[in-house]
């Protein structure tokens, strides 16, 4: 990587409405995801994979969860000015919160006056992938442009659901046009099956970065928003170059999880990627140790499969079970478990998601579901089987059938 100073930020001040209820108690960056982890975890591992080494967290909702998180997982060498800092909205420019991610960093300008970078690396907080920044980081300084976009091709079809990059035809690292879900995109042009979808996670010249968004601030018009306003003026400017994620090269990844990248904003699309977890061939694989996904580092006892006071063999298929989990007697299959989960004599759990310190009684049955932190579900029980009896206990069903029990609940 480039021996310039590179700072990073994480925009982690959403709210996660299509999340809910998993983020009723929670910001949409510290829901938990595939057992161990926090949706934080990603961005901030690929970060210091990549060689960064000052970064700061910008929260704002329900934040106390992710700032705990921030400070008891990811403590860095203080000898070395290096840190992760969590900080919440100031509200140095008035009595408001952020009213857009470019407002974020534009209420948080002391942080980078304070450090002077280089170069700052912006990232989101929600998505699950992995990537080598300083590979984007050596593109962009070499293109001379003011902002470099991260992209990844996606189908032409589902052009409708993304930012969508335009290049130059001459040119295919510099953007011609950012187009927010398009419906008449045009496929590239070495693969005119695809379009390149932004995501989220950008690169600027420092000094141009805090310009840019101090002139957005004066406009009343604007949605003060990253990808709806920033990166499309540098692009009228003709100042942004793409970074194809076909370009990054993770080390220890497989041809399978290699280019992988999933919005995990909605319940369908966090139980997607649950389900990529899974597989003896995962599509997303958590054990590459040569770019390792940080996580909280729990003091709890390994997980353990026991029979059942009768004697009972339980069985776990295509599932990822956590620290501190007890499992006795019971069926779990193509499901991910949480740490300290209890699933007792009889239970069943399939296709599904379980958080922290959930207890599932003996011959439950639990399907195609999400069950929040601490849930108890009772002896005989049933969750995901009937969609109108889980309507009328007040739970979540989503039109694909997905049941979610928020935090805490009991299921009788």
């Amino acid at each position: 990587m480039s021996s310039k100073k590179i700072f990073g930020i994480v925009l982690a001040g959403g709210e996660g409405k299509r999340l809910m209820p998993l983020t009723a108690d929670r910001a949409k960056p510290a829901v938990p995801f595939g057992g161990n982890y926090r949706l934080i975890d990603f961005a901030l591992s690929n970060l210091i994979n990549s060689g960064l080494r000052q970064i700061v967290v910008l929260t704002q909702y329900k934040s106390h969860s992710l700032d705990r998180h921030v400070s008891q997982t990811w403590r860095l060498s203080g000898l070395t000015n290096s840190y992760v800092a969590s900080v919440p909205a100031q509200q140095r420019l008035g009595k408001r919160w952020f009213s857009g991610s470019a407002d974020a960093i534009l209420q948080s300008l002391n942080l980078l006056r304070d450090e002077k970078p280089d170069i700052v690396v912006v990232v989101g907080a929600d998505h699950v992938y992995r990537m080598d920044f300083s590979q984007m980081i050596d593109a962009h300084i070499e293109s001379g442009a003011g902002v470099t976009v991260a992209a990844i091709r996606q189908p032409i079809s589902l052009a409708d659901q993304f930012g969508v990059i335009q290049v130059n035809e001459d040119d295919p690292t510099r953007i011609d046009a950012f187009l927010e879900k398009p419906k008449d995109a045009v496929g590239l042009a070495d693969s005119p099956g695809e379009v390149l979808a932004s995501m989220g996670n950008y690169v600027f010249d420092a000094d141009v970065l805090m310009d840019a968004v101090i002139r957005d601030g004066d406009m009343p018009g604007s949605n003060h928003d990253m990808g709806g306003d920033i990166v499309p003026w540098f692009v009228s400017k003709g100042d942004a170059a793409v970074y194809d994620l076909n370009r990054n090269e993770v080390p220890g990844a497989t041809g399978r999880d290699r280019y992988y990248w999933r919005d995990v904003g909605t319940i369908e699309s966090f139980f997607d990627a649950h389900q990529d977890l899974i597989a003896a061939l995962p599509v997303f694989n958590l054990y590459n140790a040569s770019w390792p996904i940080f996580n909280q580092q729990l003091n709890a006892a390994p997980a353990k499969f026991v029979r059942d006071a009768r004697g009972n063999v339980g069985t776990t298929i295509d599932s990822i079970v956590s620290l501190g989990s007890v499992l006795s007697g019971a069926h779990i299959e193509r499901s991910v478990l949480g740490p300290a989960a209890i699933i007792e004599s009889g239970a069943r759990v399939i296709d599904s998601i379980v958080f922290d310190r959930v207890r599932i009684g003996p011959d439950a049955v639990v399907r195609r579901a999400i069950l929040d932190k601490e849930v108890v579900v009772a002896g005989g029980a049933q969750i995901g089987v009937d969609a109108d009896a889980d309507r009328a206990r007040g739970f979540t069903v989503t039109e694909t059938g997905i049941t979610v029990v928020g935090k805490g609940v009991h299921v009788s």
